[in-house]
């Protein structure tokens, strides 16, 4: 029964989100892993996905995926670049971060995150070096680390609050504690991994199901639903 669980949810919400905006983690390249950067950052503001998504895509069409283009770009039109993606709310301010970030990812590592993950020795340092840049938050680092999960041996963040309140709704997990869930979706995503996914579609569902159904207890419309204990 969990088997057919697990494929339900990620087959309905387990697409993610680099994936969505065309980036491709797969091989470490240093230009694709700054673009999941870009976009985790955007991600980390208060603001919803479609507007996150759809600044993501101007600033590719204005070719701003890199932290030298960023930097040619300057403040005023990288504000026109947010506003047109409709990243108004918070423009000024994710100009200001963007343009200092990509500044000093150049100074320290290159521009290269791939840099900054082997020189840490384990996932807590890799966490807390991501956390050093000014501007990251523990959202924005989890949002990123979490779908390196797999592809930097170091990236292993614990859970966010809303796989955690979807892995219980569901009955997947019994506990609250963020290291021990991580623990227990792991052993039971390895007993019924699907073919041609990953552990990270499965937390992606979750964090899906959890922040847009659960938390806004939108249990009548919830894709899963027959599924739920509540």
């Amino acid at each position: 029964m969990r088997r057919n669980l697990i494929y339900e949810l990620v087959e309905r919400l387990g697409e993610p989100y680099h994936r969505t905006l065309g980036i491709d983690l797969s091989r470490r390249d240093s230009g694709e892993v700054f673009k999941w950067f870009l976009a985790s950052v955007l991600f980390g503001a208060r603001i919803s996905e479609t507007i996150a998504i759809k600044t993501y895509k101007q600033l590719e069409r204005d070719g701003l995926l890199t932290p030298e283009r960023i930097l040619a770009r300057g403040w005023s039109r990288l504000v026109e670049s947010l506003d047109k993606g409709g990243y108004v709310r918070y423009d000024y301010k994710t100009a200001d971060k963007l343009l200092l970030l990509s500044d000093v990812l150049l100074r320290r590592y290159k521009g290269d995150l791939n840099k900054m993950h082997d020189e840490a020795r384990d996932p807590a340092e890799l966490e807390a070096k991501l956390k050093e840049l000014k501007g990251v938050g523990d959202v924005t680092a989890n949002i990123f680390l979490r779908e390196l999960r797999g592809t930097w041996l170091k990236a292993n963040p614990l859970p966010q609050e809303h796989v955690i309140l979807a892995a219980k709704n569901l009955g997947l997990i019994g506990v609250e504690d963020r290291g021990k869930a991580l623990d227990e979706l792991m052993r039971l995503w390895r007993a019924n991994a699907l073919p041609n996914r990953s552990f990270v579609d499965f937390e992606v569902a979750l964090l899906r199901l959890g922040k847009l159904y659960c938390k806004k207890s939108r249990c009548n419309v919830c894709a899963v639903r027959k599924w739920c204990k509540r």
